[in-house]
């Protein structure tokens, strides 16, 4: 337990503490740059100001709250099994997976919602809007750059319902966590699978582990 707390630390203020040197370098003043590093991995969204990220209206400083929010939203345990030598970890991980999927999916969504609906951006700021703006609802970080709300009622309904998904199990996000919503929906499938064979045998697997009814049944 003690190694495990140890390496759990260390990667996190090693993640902080490159944050804050990648905000610094994209613009950032010293006292901003440790305030956002810290908020960014704790995916907790405070900011030192009441503009949020869009304070800065700097492209490069939202592209690092990007890039370190989903860091943010990955398990800490698979940066434990990376360190351990599992080097492939982050691309067999079904939940990561889940998460990048999810991610790109809404993504893609919000870009061709912004595109048809709103002129007011070109193709490149509509996709960094888009990506920022999912990225930060989804992990329940909460770092604004634009006043949504004034987007229409698709992104109101649809940033509600990422906001409940949440990130990864294991990392600083909140939210019901996706692993959750994947094993349901292997649950599913598999009742599906006993009305189509009633006398088949069918087991419910995560990353390839045998799942306990007692555990599908408090999801």
């Amino acid at each position: 337990t003690r190694e495990i707390t140890l390496i759990i630390s260390i990667i996190y203020l090693i993640l902080t503490f490159v944050c804050g040197i990648a905000y610094w370098a994209a613009g950032m003043n010293i006292f901003d740059s440790i305030a956002h590093s810290m908020t960014t991995i704790a995916t907790g969204g405070f900011s030192t100001y009441s503009s949020s990220i869009g304070y800065f209206q700097n492209p490069k400083i939202e592209i690092v709250s990007i890039i370190f929010i989903v860091l943010g939203s990955i398990p800490f345990i698979a940066y434990i099994k990376f360190v351990k030598g599992e080097k492939k970890i982050f691309f067999k991980d079904v939940q990561i997976k889940g998460m990048i999927y999810i991610l790109i999916i809404s993504v893609f969504l919000m870009f061709l919602y912004l595109m048809i609906n709103n002129n007011e951006y070109n193709f490149l700021e509509n996709l960094r809007i888009s990506t920022f703006n999912v990225v930060s609802v989804l992990s329940g970080t909460g770092y604004v750059t634009a006043d949504f709300s004034s987007w229409g009622k698709f992104p109101l309904v649809f940033f509600l319902f990422l906001m409940f998904i949440g990130g990864c199990a294991g990392s600083t996000t909140c939210g019901i966590k996706i692993f959750r919503f994947q094993i349901l929906g292997n649950f599913i499938i598999n009742q599906f699978k006993k009305l189509a064979y009633p006398h088949g045998i069918f087991s419910i697997k995560y990353n390839n582990e045998k799942i306990s009814n007692t555990f599908i049944y408090s999801i």
